[in-house]
């Protein structure tokens, strides 16, 4: 799909967002888009647990990225722009989601969308009967296009469940200027690294891959990056944390250890089909990664040498002994 000049964004602050995927995703695109003649507006609701380790990060010339407070405070530049905008998108997560959607809707826009990157965490929501804050009240059906983050079944479940007219995969992707190989750094040397905000349904497989791990290799060095953690949280004390890593660290943290963990959220190993950011990160910079399986996963790093899937702590241990002597 060839886009003419703009494109217009309603999306919290994943562009800024520490430990989430979409932050990197999104400076990517627009860096990219930029670079190919668009005009980018992006809509970003300012709240202060974002704001807080927000990085200064430099947009290109030709992209703009607009702060508020109150949706009603950008209401009417954002209809403006809209009715002059190539391709519209909102996307899930949004605060401002409905309204965002309904703006969208009502403009002259020449391609409406809507950009699920939680697929899904959506449709599980539905299926318990829960209401998904983000969407539409009409569903999908309204909209030209719906791009999805995962692949697998989700395609038809969006068209029947939200009435979803055309949809295609729009996978994770990284900016090959920031995630590359890079000289390592003493000070994040260790056997295995994984950075992610803290999620219930992770935690299983971080004990597994990560925790019990560090029991057996107590003479090495883990490093473990990410917020939310709790304070009941069973540190070791091999276990370096980092709650808060600059996204101009991240390439340098992966390539100073020996391996980066990959875990996935348990709502997307379920449907498959869903690589993580981090994943695409990690094999730009060219290391050695450690994921847990879902199905599809060999199809997105077919080309990857030093990728290893594990659901054991021994063999989690075995690769990270591996990756000494490599």
């Amino acid at each position: 799909m060839e886009l003419e000049n703009a494109y217009r964004y309603f999306r919290p602050v994943d562009l800024f967002r520490l430990g989430q995927r979409t932050r990197y995703l999104w400076r990517g695109l627009v860096k990219a888009m930029v670079k190919r003649g668009h005009t980018v507006s992006f809509y970003e609701k300012d709240v202060p647990y974002y704001a807080a380790t927000r990085d200064n990060w430099l947009c290109p010339y030709g992209a703009g990225i607009h702060l508020y407070d109150f949706f009603e405070a950008i209401q009417k530049k954002a209809a403006l722009e809209l009715n002059h905008a190539d391709l519209a998108l909102s996307t899930s997560y949004c605060p401002d989601g409905p309204a965002a959607s309904e703006l969208i809707l009502n403009s002259n826009a020449a391609i409406k969308a809507f950009y699920d990157l939680d697929t899904p965490v959506t449709l599980g929501s539905l299926r318990s009967g829960e209401t998904v804050p983000y969407l539409p009240a009409g569903g999908l059906g309204g909209f030209d296009l719906v791009l999805r983050y995962t692949g697998g079944r989700a395609l038809e479940e969006l068209q029947t469940r939200l009435g979803a007219k055309k949809v295609a995969p729009l996978y994770g992707s990284v900016d090959p200027e920031t995630h590359c190989p890079v000289t390592c750094q003493k000070e994040f040397s260790g056997a295995l690294c994984y950075l992610g905000t803290y999620a219930e349904d992770r935690q299983k497989s971080l004990e597994e891959l990560f925790l019990k791990p560090a029991d057996l290799m107590g003479e090495e060095k883990f490093i473990l990056g990410g917020a939310q953690y709790p304070a009941n949280f069973l540190w070791r004390r091999n276990i370096f944390f980092l709650r808060h890593l600059p996204p101009s660290l991240h390439a340098t943290l992966f390539c100073s250890t020996r391996a980066t963990l990959n875990i996935t959220r348990g709502a997307m190993t379920e449907y498959g089909d869903c690589p993580s950011g981090r994943l695409f990160e990690a094999a730009a910079c060219g290391v050695a990664m450690l994921s847990d399986w879902w199905e599809g996963l060999e199809t997105f790093l077919l080309q990857q040498r030093k990728f290893f899937t594990s659901q054991r702590q021994q063999m989690c241990v075995m690769r990270c002994h591996l990756q000494i002597r490599n």
